[in-house]
C-alpha cells in the first residue's frame, strides 16, 4: 500500500462522488453544464464530497490516536463508548437548550464525548485481564449502555425521531451550509501531526514518558480531547459511522508498522478512500435509491474486524 495508489484512488473516487447521482452527469458535459447541473454540483455534490474526505480523515486519525494511547489495537471511538456519549450529549442539548446552535450543540457534545472517553480510560486502568479482544468489548458494553440511556431518554421526552438522524451516518442530507462544521476537523488533525511524537512515547507508558521527561496526563488528556471534539463534529453533521476508526489504522499498521507520524498521513489518505468507496457502494447498489454510509460501512467493517481477530490469533 502506497501513496502511489492511494493518491490516484482519492482523485478517481472524488470524480466518482461528483457525477454519481440521481441527476445524470456526465464527465463529457463538463464544459456544457447547464445552469440546474451546475447547481446541483455547488450545492449538493461538492459539499457531499468534502464532508466525506473530512469525516474519513477525522475518524480514522481519532481512532489512531486512540489505539496508540490505550496501547490496544482493538480501541476506537465505536469501542470506547465516545459516540455513544457524543450522542448523549446531543440528546441532552436538544432537552434543555432548545435554541442552541450547531456549534454549542457540538460543544455539549464534545463534554459528554470527552467525559465518557475519560471513564472507559479509567476503566482501563482497572481491568486486571488486559487481553486486547476484551477491552473493547468491555467499551462496547460501556457504550451499549450509555446508548440505552440516551434511547430511554429519548422515548420520555418524545425525542425518537429527532435522534434518529444521529443513530445512522448519512451523507444523503449534506448540502451547502449544513456541512461547514466539519471544518473544524482540520486544524485538529493538523494538531495530531504536531503532536504524534508525544502521542507514541505516551503509548509506551506513564512511567517510560515521565523518564523521558515527557507530561503524560497533559499528552494523554490532549489526544482525548481531539479525539472527542472530532468524533462530536462529525456525529453531529453527518451521524454515527461505525468501525472506521477501528479497522483503518489496524490496516495501515499491518504494512506502515506503529510508528505514529509515518503512519498518520498514510491512515487519512486511505480513511478518506475508504469512506468515499462505501458512499459511492451505498448509492449504487439499489440506484436510484441509497444505502445509508452507516450501514454499508458497519457490514464492511464488520467482516474486516473479524478478519484482524481471526489473522492475530493465527498468530499467537
Amino acid at each position: 500500500m502506497t501513496y502511489l495508489i492511494l493518491i490516484p484512488l482519492l482523485i478517481i473516487l472524488s470524480l466518482a462522488s461528483v457525477f454519481i447521482g440521481v441527476v445524470p452527469l456526465e464527465l463529457s458535459d463538463i464544459f456544457q453544464l447547464t445552469e440546474q447541473q451546475v447547481q446541483i454540483i455547488w450545492v449538493s455534490r461538492i459539499p457531499r464530497l468534502l464532508s466525506i474526505i473530512m469525516a474519513g480523515v477525522g475518524l480514522s486519525i481519532s481512532g489512531l490516536i486512540m489505539q496508540q494511547l490505550s496501547r490496544n489495537k482493538f480501541v476506537s471511538p465505536t469501542t470506547a463508548g465516545t459516540m455513544d456519549s457524543a450522542r448523549l450529549g446531543i440528546l441532552v442539548a436538544m432537552m434543555f437548550f432548545h435554541q442552541a446552535s450547531p456549534l454549542e450543540r457540538m460543544f455539549v457534545a464534545f463534554i459528554f464525548s470527552i467525559a465518557g472517553t475519560l471513564i472507559f480510560m479509567k476503566i482501563l486502568e482497572k481491568v486486571q485481564f488486559k487481553d486486547p479482544i476484551f477491552i473493547p468489548l468491555v467499551g462496547l458494553m460501556f457504550g451499549n449502555i450509555i446508548g440505552s440511556i440516551t434511547t430511554f431518554f429519548a422515548y420520555q421526552n418524545d425525542l425518537v425521531q429527532n435522534m434518529s438522524a444521529w443513530l445512522q451516518g448519512n451523507f444523503a442530507l449534506i448540502l451547502q451550509g449544513r456541512y461547514e462544521l466539519l471544518y473544524l476537523s482540520i486544524p485538529l488533525v493538523i494538531m495530531s501531526y504536531l503532536f504524534a511524537n508525544r502521542f507514541t512515547i505516551a503509548g509506551m507508558g506513564e512511567d517510560f514518558s515521565k523518564n523521558l521527561g515527557l507530561n503524560y496526563k497533559w499528552v494523554v488528556n490532549t489526544g482525548l480531547i481531539i479525539v472527542a471534539l472530532i468524533t462530536s463534529v462529525v456525529i453531529l453533521t453527518v451521524g454515527t459511522i461505525p468501525f472506521l476508526g477501528l479497522i483503518v489504522p489496524n490496516i495501515v499498521s499491518i504494512y506502515r508498522g506503529d510508528h505514529l507520524k509515518k503512519s498518520l498521513p498514510m491512515t487519512a489518505l486511505l480513511g478518506a478512500v475508504f469512506l468515499l468507496f462505501s458512499d459511492i457502494l451505498g448509492r449504487l447498489i439499489i440506484f436510484p435509491y441509497e444505502i445509508a454510509i452507516g450501514v454499508v460501512v458497519g457490514v464492511i467493517g464488520s467482516f474486516i474486524f473479524l478478519y484482524l481477530v481471526l489473522r492475530r490469533n493465527a498468530y499467537e
